[in-house]
């Protein structure tokens, strides 16, 4: 088979592909009886193709509705064929949503057939030198094969150059419309020389040549000695005008007047929630599994698998229960009692676990066993529900019994929910939301609605469903409780069944099982304490630095008028692109996915090194965001009930195990500018209190020395040196007291930047030095400490032969581009591979921290301490005054015990009336 050369330039012939899965079986159809195998067929051909060749320029060409000039030329032309069937015209709208989803150009042009769409495009990038991929059934398109231009059918994955056209056809490239046209094409209607066959035209062909040689000797036929060849100068003679139509008509038009050039038609990332939307709809289980979760099978299934794959798995709702009476609760008191487990939801007003209102209850004992129990829909002529106090007083006793099990989707909202009404959640031994992140943290959605799709089949009803979108969007109390008790009780049937697949999946591998068990779980619960503690804050200061930044805002926006010598919005991209690229000249560092010079932070960050505006454009951007996000927000923020602002820890995003957090985001104030310092001296301390801040000093490095067991980096850390410094010495040759503050400097960059997958080429951008130096720094560094180096190579070597990377607690990163063909994806997951075990276990040991520290204040009995934040490797308290001597040393015991490494774990403690102080 021809050798294709690397990234070529794919057009897809979509109309082609279209028709073929059409017919092809399985034909499959979705639970709703819509016909969805065309769809399947086309699509699953394009992620072939994509996974096989990553291509950077691609389009999926398809035809457009109407007439073309064939049709014109020739009125028979296609004429037999039947129109488009229904089931097939239902299928080709959500064909070119998913296409458009996968971030794939479309091309329909009125007028012409996709043939010449494609053959413009080929034609205009071969004269380019640009290698051209046409992926097709169609043997008219052989027509187009040149030194650059290659056919592929996907189907049979046959590959065909001007050598492998000869072979099929008996002709090349340059000879296959000749063909065509003698030997007429009975799909389109091409009518052809009458008894002129394939055996003939190609006898035609190979003797004489093309067919405007053979009409000048047609007297040379009869010698070819083919069957008929005698009679077949009168024929061709008689036929000569449907010859020169036909050559017409079978001719692929070149010279198509098309908007879109090579340039326009690069591959877009994917649409991620538009893709798990519609794999959804379609019932595409085993493609929405790997949106949501990373590939997890071959992309290739047969028709049976398929079919299985693809099957409804729809949740029975028949036997869902309304608890309206008091004798129907007590039978489900009843059954929750001994059940050896059952699943829990709460219904609220909001999703402001501070704000929200409860107003039902759901349960599931079994599969398709489930019940609502309202008890404040509120809306007109409502039925009559038990009350809010009578359900409570009766449900209390079973929610704080340890011993009855119970597992919940998100447990830390309904946790801090059910505080509020006095009631301490207890027995919660499962989560799925985070059983699912344990399982598979690359992931990024673990909601249940798409962990029902991924795991049941199952679409779940959504809120909007039942509540509507928007600024008319009810909530939960007004929903009528017909629609709201199917709902509510399908929230606890899906979990329930949640858990029941994916607990046997972390089983099978014990360290994911005690991960959760041991940290997820139960860190669940401390991060409900402390989002209900909350933090205070200093709202009058917050509103004086909201008027400062205001006032550098407004001169910022001067400064850049009066570099650009004109006035401009400075938040608009498309204006501030026409200032630094068309009026400025400046350099273009990086483009967006529609061609557009990018003004994004990075390239700033770039220009700045060179030029003034781009700085002023950075800063400006700094404080509006410091402005609006915190000066301006934060006092909005302050809980009217507690006077405190209780941000929303996310345990389910990231893939690292890190923490993020919400309302506010605590993970993105500054400490390295003064204006970020200023927002952070607003963390206040109640009266008779102090903040104190407890932090990991330079805990991935010590991680990186316990990983990489370098004997340097081992001896370091256990004499307590800098480690910068040390590094510096080893890198410069220099002793420890020579190192300046210069190579100290470069020395930091090394050792942060080197575990974080950092090439040369970054280095020298940070440093701002040449690249062949920045080399020669990381090459005396891996010298000096052959281990890291070591440990590096063989990450990246296990990371590529199991798809995964493990943290010190076996928490695992799973990398699934590390075998990717796009160069930067893969090397993105290299990076990803070195830096992910050690962000990871960081992650790891400050969630052990919180725990263990969590459970000290729990013995400490008083309200002396309470745990306010977590932020990145640092702890912030609330501690009275005159307990600082005693429990900070302790606090500080308790972090550097939470894991046993191999390096000392250091946690340095500050002491202040306000974060920044104690920061």
């Amino acid at each position: 088979m021809p050798q294709i050369p690397e990234n070529p330039f794919i057009l897809v012939d979509g109309s082609s592909y279209l028709y073929r899965a059409f017919y092809a079986p399985p034909h499959l159809t979705n639970s709703a009886g819509e016909p969805t195998g065309a769809v399947y067929g086309v699509v699953n051909m394009l992620r072939s193709l994509l996974n096989q060749f990553s291509p950077s320029h691609i389009a999926v060409v398809f035809d457009a509705k109407g007439k073309t000039f064939r049709d014109e030329m020739f009125a028979e032309y296609k004429a037999q064929r039947p129109s488009m069937p229904d089931d097939l015209r239902s299928q080709v709208e959500p064909l070119h949503d998913i296409i458009r989803a996968l971030g794939l150009p479309i091309i329909i042009h009125e007028g012409v057939e996709a043939d010449d769409v494609i053959g413009t495009l080929a034609r205009q990038a071969s004269a380019q030198g640009i290698n051209t991929l046409i992926s097709t059934g169609d043997k008219d398109m052989a027509q187009l094969v040149d030194e650059h231009v290659l056919l592929i059918n996907t189907m049979t994955n046959t590959v065909l150059d001007r050598d492998g056209v000869v072979e099929k056809f008996g002709v090349g490239p340059d000879l296959i419309i000749d063909y065509l046209a003698l030997m007429g094409d009975k799909v389109d209607n091409i009518p052809g020389v009458p008894g002129v066959g394939e055996k003939t035209a190609i006898a035609m062909l190979q003797g004489i040549g093309s067919m405007d040689e053979i009409y000048e000797r047609l007297d040379e036929l009869p010698a070819l000695g083919f069957r008929g060849s005698k009679s077949m100068p009168e024929k061709m003679r008689a036929n000569e005008a449907e010859a020169r139509m036909s050559y017409t008509l079978a001719t692929i038009k070149t010279d198509v007047e098309l908007a879109e050039r090579y340039e326009d038609l690069s591959a877009k990332p994917a649409d991620k929630d538009k893709l798990i939307e519609l794999y959804g709809k379609m019932e595409f289980k085993r493609w929405l599994a790997e949106v949501l979760d990373g590939p997890v099978v071959s992309n290739s299934a047969t028709p049976a698998e398929v079919e299985e794959l693809v099957a409804a798995a729809t949740l029975d709702s028949s036997k869902y229960e309304t608890i309206l009476t008091q004798a129907q609760l007590d039978t489900w008191l009843t059954k929750l009692q001994q059940a050896p487990l059952f699943a829990f939801d709460t219904e609220t007003t909001s999703v402001n676990y501070m704000l929200a209102e409860l107003v039902g209850f759901s349960f599931a004992v079994a599969p398709g066993d489930a019940a609502y129990l309202p008890v404040a829909h509120d809306y007109p002529d409502a039925p009559e529900q038990l009350t809010l106090d009578q359900v409570l007083s009766q449900l209390k006793p079973i929610l704080e019994d340890a011993s009855k099990a119970k597992v919940l989707q998100n447990l830390k909202y309904d946790a801090s929910v059910l505080a509020r009404y006095d009631v301490t959640l207890r027995g919660a031994d499962f989560d799925t939301m985070l059983e699912s992140y344990v399982f598979n943290s690359v992931s990024n959605r673990h909601d249940m609605d798409s962990l029902a799709l991924k795991y049941l089949g199952h679409k779940a009803i959504s809120f909007e469903d039942v509540a509507g979108k928007g600024a008319k969007q009810l909530t939960f109390n007004q929903v009528p409780l017909e629609t709201a008790a199917v709902y509510a009780a399908e929230d606890a049937d899906v979990t329930l069944q949640l858990h029941q697949t994916l607990w046997p999946k972390l089983e099978q591998q014990p360290s994911l099982a005690k991960l959760f068990h041991e940290v997820e779980l139960p860190l669940a619960n401390v991060l409900s304490t402390i989002e209900r503690t909350g933090v205070l804050i200093d709202s009058d200061l917050l509103n004086k630095q909201s008027h400062e930044l205001g006032e550098k805002i407004i001169a910022l926006e001067a400064k850049a008028h009066a570099i650009a010598e004109q006035q401009f919005n400075l938040g608009s991209p498309k204006q501030l692109q026409e200032i630094l690229f068309e009026k400025m000249k400046l350099p273009v560092v990086k483009k967006t996915p529609k061609g557009a010079p990018s003004t994004a932070e990075e390239v700033l960050q770039e220009l700045a090194y060179d030029y003034p505006l781009p700085a002023v454009i950075l800063e400006y951007r700094s404080l509006s965001k410091l402005k609006s996000t915190y000066a301006d927000k934060l006092p909005k923020m302050v809980n009217s009930a507690t006077g405190r602002v209780h941000t929303s820890y996310h345990q389910a995003i990231t893939a690292t195990g890190r923490l993020s957090s919400s309302d506010p985001n605590l993970q993105n104030i500054p400490i390295r500018n003064e204006e970020g310092r200023r927002i952070r001296e607003a963390f206040i301390a109640k009266p008779g209190f102090k903040v104190v801040a407890i932090d990991y000093s330079q805990i991935e490095l010590r991680i990186m020395a316990h990983l990489s067991q370098d004997a340097g980096l081992l001896t370091a850390f256990a004499d307590g040196k800098d480690i910068h410094k040390a590094t510096a010495a080893e890198v410069f040759s220099v002793s420890l007291d020579d190192v300046t503050t210069e190579q100290r400097r470069s020395a930091k960059a090394i050792n942060f930047g080197l575990i974080y997958g950092m090439s040369a080429f970054g280095l020298a951008k940070q440093l701002n030095i040449g690249r062949a130096e920045a080399q020669t720094y990381m090459d005396l560094y891996f010298e000096r400490y052959p281990g890291v180096l070591r440990y590096m190579e063989t990450t990246r070597a296990n990371a590529m032969e199991d798809g995964f990377v493990e943290t010190l607690l076996g928490r695992r990163l799973h990398l699934p581009d590390i075998k990717a063909r796009n160069a930067m994806r893969k090397k993105a997951a290299e990076r990803a591979a070195i830096n992910a075990p050690m962000q990871g276990t960081a992650a790891d040991i400050i969630k052990l921290a919180m725990i263990h520290v969590a459970d000290w204040i729990e013995q400490q009995s008083d309200n002396s301490i309470q745990m306010i934040m977590q932020v990145h490797d640092e702890l912030v308290f609330e501690i009275a005054e005159d307990k600082l001597e005693q429990y900070v040393p302790a606090l500080q015991q308790l972090m550097e015990q939470a894991m046993t490494l191999d390096v000392p774990l250091i946690a340095e403690a500050g002491i202040g009336n306000n974060w920044n102080q104690a920061h």
